[in-house]
């Protein structure tokens, strides 16, 4: 009964967050877009280099304020899946082909534990590539320089499975209770969860997936989605 009641208030919380993150997008987005459009019409004017650095950090906070709101969108009102058959051995060594200048720069170690034959997967490729990039690009905040990043798929009969472990700090307990909320910040952590990982969540759960969180025996956080094959959007 306990359980119930917690899971009935956790998705009362979610709803509402989705309801503020929805409404708040609308109402931010409109003075976001004529501030944008307004540092544009100057620049292009503008003769002077040291207005025109002032302009160009006006126009790139703004997009980048524009960027996070599109992110809130997304946790918000996600778009409609657009299910195909994809093959995820292929989806995640892109991925890491898209961070491996990073990495290098970073001294941070990726092996990956993927086959490089086809892993046949019924889902949203473009929605997934963003929810696995995002765990790839918080692994490597955590990480910092110097550890490694570690991904590995297992195909089973009724899910696959894709875990994302780092050599980073770890997480608390108490930045665990809040890791998939899009409003809160773990950056105290060592981490800066941003908007990421709650498109990460939002993403997998409209999959009809889930999210497993835990610790490395060695150190670091270790992730774990678990994907139906054939997925069962939520409602």
């Amino acid at each position: 009964m306990q359980e119930d009641f917690s899971a009935q208030l956790e998705r009362a919380k979610l709803d509402a967050m989705k309801e503020l993150a929805y409404g708040a997008s609308h109402e931010i987005n409109n003075p976001l877009a004529n501030i944008s459009a307004r540092a544009q019409s100057l620049l292009r004017d503008e003769t002077n280099p040291e207005r025109r650095r002032a302009l160009e950090a006006i126009y790139g906070q703004a997009m980048r304020a524009h960027e996070m709101i599109s992110d809130l969108m997304l946790f918000a009102r996600p778009p409609k899946l657009n299910v195909q058959r994809l093959d995820l051995s292929a989806l995640i060594h892109e991925i890491a082909e898209k961070f491996a200048a990073e990495c290098n720069e970073r001294k941070i170690l990726c092996p990956l534990n993927v086959p490089r034959t086809a892993a046949q997967f019924s889902g949203d490729r473009q929605q997934l590539f963003v929810a696995i990039s995002a765990l790839f690009t918080n692994a490597i905040e955590a990480v910092g320089t110097g550890g490694s990043i570690q991904i590995s798929l297992e195909h089973h009969p009724q899910h696959v499975t894709i875990e994302v472990s780092d050599t980073g700090p770890g997480i608390s307990d108490e930045v665990r209770r809040h890791l998939f909320d899009p409003f809160y910040s773990g950056r105290e952590a060592g981490r800066g969860l941003g908007f990421g990982l709650s498109k990460c969540w939002r993403i997998v759960t409209e999959h009809g997936g889930t999210i497993a969180v835990g610790s490395n025996p060695q150190g670091g956080a270790h992730f774990s989605l678990a994907l139906p094959v054939s997925p069962k959007p939520l409602v």
